[in-house]
């Protein structure tokens, strides 16, 4: 087990990809779903409302920067008009979506049900940005992702006690982090051929 201050650490290497996507998108270079990071700025704040709730520590850092961040890149998305990415319905519905998972936590307002949610409602707004990136890879910036990553697992290193509350959401965003990755870095819809120029 780590020291609790590596979830700073952590959170800085992801905060530094994150800095890197902000600037990309500002050149555009990068064309982020605008969907998918609105709600990721969401979501991650009310799971991080519910861990300080809930007594979480200093793990809940990694969950505010992964809602600070993405808002920064939404706001960002609006300055540079070649960083645009056309909405589709299927971005709208899975918006839609989220939004209700959302809507959940507060009619709940328990904590790890509200964590829950959390997760169901940022998968939600991922599932257009993962498309994307298997679609368009190259809209998209790969490290970034993996330093998202590995900014998660040293938090998740720092746990003396696992728990839903500590650990629930940030599990989930090392994984989806690192399928995003994935998806760009190895440009897996062109293996398959599904890549649209």
């Amino acid at each position: 087990m780590l020291h609790s201050n590596f979830v700073i650490v952590g959170t800085l290497i992801g905060a530094v990809g994150s800095l890197a996507y902000l600037i990309d998108t500002l050149k555009g270079k990068v064309k982020p779903n605008k969907v998918s990071f609105l709600l990721w700025s969401i979501a991650p704040f009310i799971a991080f409302a519910a861990q300080i709730n809930q007594g979480v520590g200093l793990e809940s850092l990694m969950t505010f920067s992964t809602g600070f961040l993405p808002l920064m890149i939404f706001i960002a998305s609006f300055v540079n008009k070649k960083a645009e990415w056309k909405l589709t319905r299927f971005d709208l519905l899975c918006g839609f979506l989220s939004l209700a998972g959302l809507a959940l936590w507060l009619i709940t307002k328990v904590g790890n049900v509200a964590i829950f949610f959390s997760i169901l409602a940022d998968g939600l707004a991922a599932i257009p940005t993962i498309v994307k990136s298997y679609k368009y890879p190259d809209t998209e910036l790969a490290w970034p992702w993996m330093a998202t990553s590995i900014g998660v697992v040293l938090t998740l290193l720092t746990l003396r006690e696992w728990t839903f509350a500590n650990s629930g959401f940030i599990i989930y965003i090392l994984i989806v982090n690192v399928f995003i990755f994935t998806l760009i870095q190895f440009r897996i819809g062109e293996k398959f051929g599904f890549v649209e120029k």
